[in-house]
């Protein structure tokens, strides 16, 4: 697999958290944009993340920023994607930035590692934005995308 330099993410409440604690965890350089304030749905993200503010609150920008900031979005979820994670597709394709959507809800984490680990190779992704719900959209997707980034750098 090709070398991931930096994780980034939006800084939310479920698969953007996991991305963060997933990159401190195996000392992966972290980072990303959030919004003013660092907001998030349960309060503001900590201090413990080295994540920059956008010059608004709107969730929208912070994800446009952190699209076009890497070379390429893995974005995790687990029934459709809506909302913020549908725009973050949507910014990605209209980008023509390297996009790949995980179902974690049907696809096993060992299988989902191998996508994943074929298209950061093929696209020779260095800095990898991931993206997905927040948890209280999602219940356990924290848990489920840190499984499958787990699956996916021991691969």
């Amino acid at each position: 697999m090709t070398k991931i330099l930096k994780i980034v993410s939006g800084g939310q409440m479920g698969v953007d958290r996991a991305a963060l604690d997933f990159a401190i965890s195996r000392g992966i350089e972290h980072g990303g944009w959030v919004p003013k304030g660092r907001k998030a749905e349960d309060g503001t993200i900590p201090a413990c993340y080295r994540v920059t503010e956008t010059r608004t609150s709107k969730y929208s920008e912070r994800t446009r920023r952190n699209v076009l900031d890497s070379d390429g979005t893995l974005i995790v979820f687990d029934a459709t994607m809506s909302g913020g994670t549908a725009l973050t597709y949507s910014l990605a394709v209209e980008r023509e930035k390297p996009v790949l959507p995980i179902n974690v809800g049907e696809t096993r984490a060992e299988d989902a590692a191998k996508v994943i680990c074929s298209w950061i190779r093929q696209n020779r992704i260095r800095v990898l934005n991931i993206a997905g719900p927040r948890e209280s959209q999602s219940p356990g997707i924290y848990r489920k995308c840190y499984q499958v980034l787990e699956k996916t750098f021991n691969h």
